[in-house]
């Protein structure tokens, strides 16, 4: 099963459910506000990716701006932003989509192929 944390007002989000519908890929929706992944989800997540704990980061957000993350960032330990993560979904970069085959940050028809195509079901 697919985990797809995202946001219902964000037009990426409704994209990447839109490409998910149409590729037939079995998922599970999570509102990333209501229910944030937790601190221990964004640390396999982080883990997953391989990137950078900036990378998980809605850098465009107001959340982002008001709590002065691009300073904060600089100083801050994966372990203290990933908690910040944790405690407000709107930090979060979305859609953040979980697979046993991938962790996908953000949306991008390319790589869903590439990561997802092969999950299809009778949905």
């Amino acid at each position: 099963m697919v985990l797809v944390y995202q946001y219902p007002k964000c037009s990426t989000c409704r994209s990447a459910l839109r490409w998910l519908d149409t590729h037939g890929v079995a998922y599970q929706s999570i509102d990333i506000v209501a229910a944030p992944p937790s601190l221990t989800v964004l640390g396999k997540v982080l883990r997953d990716s391989g990137a950078p704990v900036s990378t998980l980061f809605n850098r465009s957000g107001q959340a982002y701006r008001q709590g002065n993350f691009k300073e904060r960032l600089k100083g801050m330990s994966d372990g203290d932003a990933l908690a910040a993560l944790a405690a407000d979904g709107k930090l979060i970069k979305r859609p953040l989509v979980i697979s046993s085959r991938a962790v996908l940050v953000g949306f991008d028809a390319d790589r869903y192929a590439s990561r997802l195509g092969a999950l299809r079901s009778s949905r």
